[in-house]
């Protein structure tokens, strides 16, 4: 197995057509350019990655949101998922977030796995929250994380 790309701290909104590219291989109801490129424009959005997978956040006072999480399907079950997580909710407690939020799709069982051994909490569930290519819908679950002082692994 080769050695992970190196995480890219800086992605902002040039970053864009790469992250929507990324996106659209990741997921069936990918984000466009112009949506990156909006999110990564505000206060307190960050994404970090590499050619394989980033993960796209936002901070509000003493809390953050992972937006995103996407990895290459060639370059998933390498453990890039789990870095990306970690070194995002380091960067989370340095921007002063004391707890990570995210919301996953009940029928996305690689990602609920990622983020429950990554020390996530089951919160709640959202009925009928994603929607499916076929037209139908999907439960998103909410997790949250108690940051404690993490720092980044990056």
């Amino acid at each position: 197995m080769s050695e992970p790309a190196a995480l890219i701290l800086s992605l902002g909104p040039a970053d864009a057509p790469r992250l929507a590219a990324l996106h659209a291989e990741a997921f069936d109801t990918a984000w466009d350019a112009a949506a990156f490129e909006t999110l990564l424009g505000q206060p307190g959005v960050f994404a970090i990655g590499n050619v394989d997978g980033f993960i796209l956040c936002r901070i509000v006072v003493d809390e953050a949101e992972v937006l995103t999480l996407a990895v290459r399907p060639a370059a998933r079950r390498g453990g890039q998922g789990r870095r990306l997580t970690e070194a995002a909710a380091g960067l989370a407690v340095q921007g002063g977030a004391e707890t990570l939020f995210l919301e996953v799709a009940e029928d996305n069982p690689a990602a609920i796995a990622l983020y429950l051994s990554a020390g996530f909490t089951a919160t709640g569930r959202r009925r009928g929250y994603y929607a499916r290519p076929d037209g139908g819908r999907s439960d998103a679950r909410l997790f949250s994380l108690k940051l404690n002082g993490r720092l980044p692994t990056t």
